[in-house]
């Protein structure tokens, strides 16, 4: 059976991707500067890791299906916490230092645009899909 809308399938899986990964990184800014988390340690920037084509024909996938993106797992990043000289802060060390999740707000920015602007593109696709197959089906009325 020939799907009426082929593309909206992968479009479909990369917008819940892309949505995720939204997700994520909205959660890393509203984390910058948490120094306590429930662990009793700073908050650890998480990082979205996709699956490619490649593992999911090595995961058994037919080969007639379309790839489509799925996320993989959502990771710790291996940075270490920032240390800043804070000596009043209620989480500072007998030293003086708080332990800063080590997010570049900068970083977190650019990774939100990209996200968006693929969310934006997917959305194009399905939008435009649906158009095409609203006129091949007016085709059929005259």
């Amino acid at each position: 059976m020939i799907p009426l809308l082929p593309g909206v399938t992968s479009s479909t899986a990369a917008l819940d991707a892309e949505r995720t990964r939204l997700d994520v990184i909205a959660q890393n800014i509203a984390n910058a500067n948490t120094t306590h988390g429930p662990d009793g340690k700073p908050y650890q920037r998480q990082v979205v890791v996709f699956e490619n084509a490649l593992q999911q024909a090595l995961n058994g996938a037919s080969g007639s299906q379309v790839p489509t993106l799925r996320v993989a797992s959502i990771q710790k990043d291996s940075r270490p916490p920032q240390l800043v000289y804070q000596p009043g802060h209620p989480d500072a060390d007998a030293n003086g230092m708080v332990a800063l999740p080590n997010i570049n707000i900068h970083e977190e920015m650019a990774d939100l645009i990209v996200a968006s602007r693929a969310f934006e593109a997917n959305l194009a696709v399905i939008k435009n899909s649906r158009s095409l197959a609203l006129q091949a089906l007016s085709i059929g009325k005259r």
